[in-house]
């Protein structure tokens, strides 16, 4: 029977400074299998993969493939066993283009000169076959977080790897992207490939995995075989309780405009037209907008020119009466405007500092927090602990840990705690559950809604058609930089969300609502 595991996990520990992440794990994948990993935020999955795709060695343990104990030390080494993953914080190059990232370390020559044509050629028939169309010569600091996402994709497919490791790869992709993800998933299955999958979407896991093995804290809970479990049984299994996947709120109260768009324009990086085009609403205390659309449609641009990280081109940002078009981004986090980014990396922590540092990075000016010019180093500490406890921010040394040693999830746990708790008028949430297991989305919208029923305006910018419905009050469609709806959740249906998503249906949207 045991010829029948490609890989073989047994009896793996991993200890990093104060905490065990991975505690006496055995995890066994079956030739052309899709295995799913779940648990949450903090359980030890990326760990665990990480080991096997040699970024960590195991405190203890070891690692077989075709029953024959491997070492891997390198990820060299898992790509010399044709293993293959696909970071849940993509591992690329931004000055190099998607070419050069999908080729590095495997670069086909001619003599002494890169003979890129033939790969070139290779990317372009594999985009064409599994549906992740990209453009070869796009630099990576130009595209976005859907099409970073197919790069790594590619990248692994290219190499003809037989053990393929997605760490949370549809955290980015829009619903559309996601379905043609678990299309490749079950071709690359058939076609003899083995697949491990960490995800927190207890939908896809049903549609598309054979097994599951769920991880708490760090621990082996179980393996169960998809056709014989539920959602519910899952999420009981990952979490140790019942877990609501409803959104439970009142109907929206709207009060006074506390952010009003007017002809808003923003130029692209990526090509020479405009990535958002005169768009023109507003968000009032007491509800909670959602800008919906499908990636790379001008919402990125959007939220950088509303919070500040770019400059727009034409139009007004009236926030409390003043227009802050040309405020700098203190400004506006000062003058009550709180921004969950996108990229948790690249715009919401910095990685290197500890965790309480990161928590008053927007106020460590402040009295509370510095005395003629000093840090209050206490101050800091109680107030960061605080927040670790209020939202359950999980990492092995608390205030003390490195930002960059958390799991994503908690990082992105440690941001909403450090937005929210800044009281704003408006809080813009970009894709604030992405990456979160069940138990954090749920906690997550009781935020948001909570914000809202405070008489805060909430400004949502998600890819996540569930939450889009499930927890906005309004929803305005983006398509090709242009507002084309905007929906009531309450009386639109998915089917007719889509269609304005895809531009195959638009409405005038009055600038007054």
């Amino acid at each position: 029977m045991e010829n029948n595991y490609i890989i073989e996990m047994l009896n793996i520990t991993k200890e990093f400074p104060g905490i065990r992440a991975n505690d006496n794990i055995t995890l066994q994948l079956k030739k052309g299998e899709i295995h799913a990993l779940l648990g949450e935020n903090g359980a030890g999955k990326s760990t665990l993969m990480s080991i096997l795709f040699g970024l960590y060695q195991p405190t203890s343990g070891t690692i077989k493939k075709n029953g024959e104990e491997v070492k891997i030390n390198t990820p060299n080494d898992a790509n010399d066993l044709n293993i293959g993953m696909v970071h849940q914080h993509f591992k690329l190059v931004e000055c190099f283009s998607v070419l050069d990232n999908i080729i590095l370390g495997v670069e086909p020559t001619k003599g002494l000169f890169l003979e890129k044509k033939g790969a070139r050629e290779k990317v372009l028939q594999l985009s064409e076959k599994y549906g992740l169309k990209v453009d070869p010569d796009a630099l990576i600091s130009d595209i976005t977080v859907g099409m970073q996402q197919r790069t790594e994709i590619l990248k692994m497919l290219y190499r003809e790897n037989e053990v393929l490791i997605f760490d949370e790869p549809t955290a980015v992709l829009t619903p559309q992207e996601i379905t043609e993800l678990m299309k490749i998933m079950k071709n690359l299955a058939k076609e003899g490939k083995s697949i491990l999958f960490i995800t927190h979407k207890l939908n896809e896991i049903m549609e598309v995995a054979d097994r599951c093995t769920i991880l708490q804290k760090g621990r082996y809970i179980g393996t169960v075989d998809i056709d014989k479990t539920s959602k519910e049984e899952l999420s009981r299994m990952m979490v140790g309780r019942n877990v609501s996947f409803s959104v439970e709120k009142k109907p929206a109260k709207p009060g006074e405009t506390v952010l009003k768009v007017e002809h808003m324009t923003v130029p692209s990086k990526a090509h020479n037209n405009n990535a958002v085009k005169d768009i023109s609403f507003n968000v009032r205390r007491g509800e909670i907008v959602c800008i919906a659309g499908i990636d790379g449609n001008g919402q990125s641009e959007f939220v950088q020119g509303l919070t500040g990280l770019e400059k727009i081109t034409a139009g007004k940002l009236i926030f409390n009466g003043k227009d802050i078009a040309k405020a700098s981004i203190r400004d506006r986090s000062k003058s009550g405007m709180s921004h969950i980014p996108e990229d948790r990396h690249k715009h919401g922590l910095v990685l290197d500092y500890a965790l309480e540092q990161n928590m008053v990075l927007q106020r460590y000016w402040q009295p509370d927090f510095q005395k003629a010019g000093f840090i209050k180093a206490k101050a800091v500490r109680e107030y960061s602990d605080r927040l670790i406890e209020e939202y359950d921010v999980r990492s092995g040394q608390g205030s003390a840990t490195i930002a960059r040693s958390m799991s994503g999830g908690n990082q992105q746990k440690a941001i909403i705690a450090r937005e929210i708790d800044k009281d704003p008028d408006l809080l813009v949430a970009v894709q604030p559950t992405r990456g979160l297991d069940v138990g954090a989305i749920e906690f997550i919208h009781k935020q948001l809604v909570a914000q809202r029923d405070q008489g805060k305006a909430v400004l949502l910018v998600s890819l996540e058609l569930d939450e889009v419905m499930d927890v906005s009050d309004r929803i305005l469609v983006m398509y090709e930089g242009e507002i084309v709806g905007q929906l009531d959740p309450k009386q639109v249906t998915v089917e007719e969300l889509g269609l304005y998503m895809a531009g195959a249906k638009r409405d005038p949207v009055p600038a007054e609502v």
